[in-house]
């Protein structure tokens, strides 16, 4: 999902717009989202997080700012951002690192890197994506090894896991690869198209349904992508929680 500069800045970045905003007499708070998000994973009983198609580290550190302080692993394919998010982690010694691709089974895929990096997808980009963000369009492809959740949450113990996953389009099939470790996952964080942006995606409804089908529940739907030139939403983020997980 393309990420505006307001969602997560740089780390001095933001260390400098505290400052300034000190001067000024303001004091600049933690963002609400990830303050929410801690509190879902405390009141959830959340243990680790899986991150999946973590990109250079934007939502281990969004969810760190928040309050949670469990154990995160971020699964990225490919090679160069994958440098910039085991250096973000490597002070942290309850995040982990796995280069790979999620999919339905083990094996290798071709990744489609995006000129922005985030956009970047296993499946072919269409016009709609290219058009609302040309910064977005590939320039490459790159491979990159492919695991499942199954056989990630069965080398690790994982009691209760938030599963997030930010794979642009592949969220079918990332789900496809969880079927035996659903039961121990108690909320799930996704992308959800409102329309076609990648050849042959799940779309929204779509997915509700499947997370419906497996026991959870639509908890929260987040502001996402954007197209610039008409304000029409074309992405948001929707947050699920297992079935009576949590007392309302």
């Amino acid at each position: 999902m393309p990420i505006s500069t307001g969602q997560l800045l740089p780390g001095f970045v933001r260390t400098a717009v505290k400052r300034t905003a000190a001067r000024a007499g303001f004091e600049v708070t933690r963002d609400p989202f990830a303050h929410r998000l801690a509190r879902l994973c405390e009141r959830a009983g959340v243990q680790t997080v899986l991150d999946v198609g973590a990109n250079s580290g934007q939502y281990a550190r969004l969810i760190r700012s928040g309050g949670y302080r469990g154990r995160i692993i971020s699964c990225e394919p490919l090679a160069e951002p994958c440098g910039r998010l085991r250096a973000a982690a490597r002070t942290d010694p309850r995040w982990h690192v796995v280069r790979a691709a999620l999919g339905r089974q083990r094996g290798t895929i071709t990744v489609h890197v995006a000129g922005n990096s985030y956009s970047s997808s296993v499946l072919d980009m269409l016009p709609s994506h290219a058009e609302a963000a040309p910064e977005s369009v590939y320039v490459g492809a790159e491979e990159a090894p492919m695991t499942t959740v199954d056989d990630l949450l069965d080398d690790v113990t994982a009691p209760s896991t938030l599963l997030k996953i930010d794979v642009q389009g592949y969220e079918g099939e990332v789900l496809a690869g969880a079927s035996r470790s659903l039961g121990r996952i108690a909320a799930v964080q996704l992308e959800l198209s409102l329309i076609p942006l990648y050849t042959g995606q799940l779309l929204m409804g779509e997915l509700v349904e499947m997370l419906s089908g497996r026991g959870f529940d639509l908890w929260s739907i987040e502001p996402g992508f954007r197209d610039g030139r008409t304000g029409q939403m074309l992405q948001c983020d929707g947050i699920f929680v297992r079935r009576g997980r949590v007392e309302p």
